[in-house]
C-alpha cells in the first residue's frame, strides 16, 4: 500500500514535467547515484563472457547469491562453450538443481552452447539482436552479457529494483519491462545505461528497499517525486 502510495504521486508529478526536464533530472539522478555508488557492477561472478551468459541464464527466479554459490563448481565442470554444449544433461541439472526451474536452465544453457559453437565458432556474439536468436536469451539477458561483458550499452537492463525505483523516480509510469526500458533510453544519456542499472540494483537492495524505503535517508530525495509523501 506503502508503495502504491508513493507510486500515484510520482505519477501525479510526471504529468507536470516536460521530457527535457525528465532528462535533466535524470542527469541529476544518476550524477548522484555515480558519487554514492562508485564501485558499483554486476553482481554475477564471472570471467568470460559465456560464464556471464551463464550466471544470467540461472538468475533468473533466484537470487545472485545463490547462484554465486552454484557457478564455481560448475565451472569447474564445464570450463568452456564446448564442454557445456556436450554436458550430460541429467548431470547439468543436478549440478544447478538449486537455482530452481534447473529442467529449462540446463536445456537453456546447453542450447545456447550448442548454438554458440555451431553458428558463431564458440564466440559470445556482440550484438543484442545475435544474442537474442540464441535459446533462453531474451532482450534482458543480451544485455547484461553485452553491458557487463564487453562494456557495450545496448539497452538499459530492466529487473524488479530497477523497475520499481524507476517508477517511484517518475522516470517511468510503465509495468512491462519492455516499456520502462523504452522509457529509460529515452531519458538517460547512452553511457549511463549499463551503469544506472548496477546501481539502482545496490540502492534497491541498501536504501529505497521494497515495503519499507528509507526515504528519510535518501540522497535522491530532492529529485524524487515519491519522496515528497515521506
Amino acid at each position: 500500500m506503502w508503495t502504491g502510495l508513493l507510486f500515484w504521486v510520482a505519477v501525479t508529478d510526471m504529468q507536470s514535467e516536460t521530457q527535457a526536464e525528465k532528462k535533466a533530472r535524470a542527469v541529476k539522478i544518476v550524477r548522484l547515484l555515480r558519487t554514492h555508488y562508485p564501485d558499483a557492477k554486476c553482481s554475477l561472478d564471472f570471467e568470460t563472457p559465456h560464464q556471464l551468459l551463464v550466471a544470467t541464464i540461472l538468475s533468473a527466479q533466484c537470487t545472485d547469491e545463490r547462484v554465486n554459490k552454484v557457478t564455481p563448481e560448475l565451472f569447474r565442470k564445464y570450463p568452456s562453450v564446448q564442454a557445456f554444449a556436450e554436458a550430460n544433461t541429467k548431470e547439468l541439472e543436478q549440478a544447478i538443481f538449486t537455482t530452481g526451474f534447473y529442467v529449462n536452465k540446463a536445456k537453456a544453457i546447453k542450447n545456447s552452447a550448442r548454438e554458440l559453437v555451431d553458428r558463431f565458432g564458440g564466440e559470445i556474439p556482440r550484438t543484442l539482436e545475435e544474442l537474442v536468436t540464441l535459446p533462453g536469451v531474451g532482450r534482458k539477458t543480451a544485455s547484461v552479457v553485452l553491458g557487463a561483458g564487453f562494456g557495450l550499452a545496448e539497452g538499459v537492463v530492466v529487473d524488479t529494483h530497477v523497475a520499481r525505483i524507476s517508477r517511484l523516480l517518475g522516470l517511468t509510469a510503465e509495468k512491462d519491462p519492455v516499456k520502462i526500458e523504452r522509457d529509460l533510453i529515452a531519458v538517460l544519456p547512452r553511457k549511463d545505461w549499463i551503469g544506472y542499472s548496477h546501481m539502482l540494483i545496490v540502492h534497491g537492495r541498501t536504501v529505497c528497499v521494497a515495503r519499507r524505503p528509507r526515504c528519510g535517508e535518501c540522497f535522491l530525495g530532492k529529485h524524487c517525486p515519491s519522496a515528497k509523501s515521506a
